[in-house]
């Protein structure tokens, strides 16, 4: 089968409430809506997959991948399923800042994602497990030549094709927003990556 691996767009910047003295109340949790331009960089996902076949489509329970989904969804008349399996390695945190800002809003973490390298906060063992056991699930619930594709995140999407190219790093690949990953995946366990962060469908939108 084909694995289509697609990051979400562009997502609204979601800043920490700030600190007060009351631990009942802990801040919530970033779970930001896109932006106007990520909405227009999701639509461009309809046109990038046009003409192949899309059996199924899958998210991560996230808001910002949901919302990616939802122009292809649409267009395919497609229902998607949500997988909380599929969620980014900063579920829970309470605040979110795009990639481009993150070099200015928090230089350490900029330097290890940019390193290859999850942010300190995260197990990155329990992460690359829950990740690729969801994909795997995925994978063995489509044999034979279905084409699936799956709409989450940067790292999730990382996560996996570090684990099928056999990288050391957990973050090999700077991925852009809706960029599309390619894998065919086998019965008989063989996983080879073809195409890595397709971007010309969303270039100007970058």
């Amino acid at each position: 089968m084909q694995l289509v691996l697609i990051r979400h767009a562009l997502p609204k910047r979601v800043d920490p409430g700030p600190v007060t003295d009351h631990t009942d109340h802990p801040p919530a949790p970033a779970d930001p809506a896109l932006t106007p331009q990520g909405r227009a960089q999701a639509e461009r996902l309809v046109g990038a997959l046009a003409g192949e076949p899309v059996d199924a489509l899958y998210t991560s329970t996230m808001r910002r991948a949901v919302q990616t989904a939802e122009p292809l969804a649409a267009a395919r008349g497609l229902t998607p399923v949500p997988r909380p399996d599929l969620r980014e390695f900063d579920d829970g945190r309470p605040e979110y800042v795009p990639v481009d800002q993150l070099a200015e809003a928090d230089p350490d973490t900029w330097r290890r994602m940019r390193d290859g390298h999850l942010p300190g906060h995260v197990d990155a063992a329990a992460f690359t497990d829950r990740v690729c056991a969801g994909l795997e699930e995925i994978v063995g619930a489509h044999p034979g030549r279905s084409t699936v594709v799956v709409v989450a995140h940067a790292g999730v999407v990382n996560a996996y094709l570090a684990t099928v190219l056999g990288t050391a790093r957990p973050l090999p690949f700077p991925l852009d927003h809706v960029g599309v990953s390619r894998l065919v995946c086998a019965r008989d366990g063989m996983r080879r990556v073809r195409t890595v962060n397709e971007t010309g469908h969303v270039a100007d939108l970058l």
